[in-house]
């Protein structure tokens, strides 16, 4: 059924998006190809930011809002509402399998009952809201208790018993469990600790449910999954069915010194593509495209060899924010 959701729409990543409304456009094909190759367990990355324009920025007081091309940091407001916004989109998108079956896990109760506030009494964002942490004031005391019983351990391990028993194998899911009608479990942005809790899920429900991680941002966490079979599952299982994000950068001695900054590209089932910002117009393409994500090292190799005039390696070095690329 959920295979069937969208008209058929094959995206081109060879051609990178040139502005949100594209790449919004880009994901949606691409999630429809990854629902026709049966992948129910999927990763979904956008930049840092992104402006979705789903809901009406407020305006901020004390300065003016600069143009196209401010590359200030976004605050936490600003990335809440980005993290929200692309949730929204896609509840959006699944509402053909009916609101009462997809649910919308936030980290925290804040982000839950924020996007209750903004999507109620809105039909085309029907679904259960849901937070992580529901329970948090009722399990104070008890993860207390247990906070005194763990002994001294490693930084993974002392992260999985902060959300259960500390054993990953296991097939309960703790605290939080999904609605039993849940077709579509959407979870934004989670960490290394929520991942914990998503892991149990996936378990817990198996591949009839449809687990779509939403600004994971998991090949940043090596190292900080609390088992290898964690590591496993969301670096192995789940598919990166569409990707915008910052190129990684390689650091200590041998990091190249005024290498531009990049940008991944990946729009399921086609290959990866590392791109750059030219001073005018989109991101560009920079060497051949690449069947795995290509590592930071790969990165600058390719992004060294670009040859950049004074007034681009200038523009370049200040956007931090990916996603001012595509305002």
């Amino acid at each position: 059924m959920i295979s069937n959701l969208f008209p058929s729409q094959k995206p081109t990543a060879s051609e990178l998006p040139r502005d949100v409304k594209e790449a919004v456009s880009k994901c949606r094909a691409s999630v429809q190809e990854a629902l026709k190759e049966r992948i129910s367990r999927m990763e979904i990355e956008f930049p840092v930011g992104t402006k979705f324009g789903v809901e009406k920025a407020p305006k901020k007081k004390g300065r003016k809002r600069a143009s196209m091309e401010d590359d200030s940091s976004p605050s936490r407001t600003d990335l809440a509402r980005s993290d929200r916004e692309l949730a929204r989109l896609f509840v959006d998108m699944f509402q053909p399998v009916g609101g009462q079956n997809i649910a919308v896990i936030f980290n925290d109760v804040e982000g839950a009952d924020a996007a209750k506030k903004r999507w109620k009494d809105d039909l085309t964002a029907v679904s259960n809201i849901l937070s992580l942490d529901r329970n948090r004031k009722s399990l104070t005391a008890a993860k207390k208790k247990k906070k005194k019983q763990i002994k001294a351990r490693g930084f993974a391990a002392k992260l999985a018993a902060e959300v259960g028993d500390g054993n990953s194998n296991s097939n309960e899911s703790g605290p939080f469990q999904l609605p039993e009608n849940t077709e579509v479990a959407l979870f934004v942005q989670p960490g290394p600790k929520e991942l914990i809790i998503v892991e149990r899920i996936c378990n817990a429900v198996g591949q009839d449910t449809l687990v779509i991680l939403l600004n994971a941002r998991t090949s940043r966490l090596e190292g900080t999954f609390a088992s290898d079979q964690t590591r496993q599952l969301f670096q192995d299982e789940f598919s990166s069915i569409f990707v915008l994000d910052a190129a990684p950068k390689v650091t200590g001695e041998t990091a190249l010194p005024n290498v531009p900054a990049g940008l991944l590209y990946r729009a399921f089932p086609d290959e990866w593509v590392l791109a750059r910002k030219p001073a005018v117009g989109p991101p560009k393409a920079v060497g051949e495209a690449m069947s795995e994500r290509p590592t930071a090292e790969q990165c600058q190799a390719a992004l060294s060899a670009v040859e950049l005039s004074d007034v681009e390696q200038g523009v370049e070095n200040v956007m931090e924010n990916v996603a001012g690329w595509f305002r």
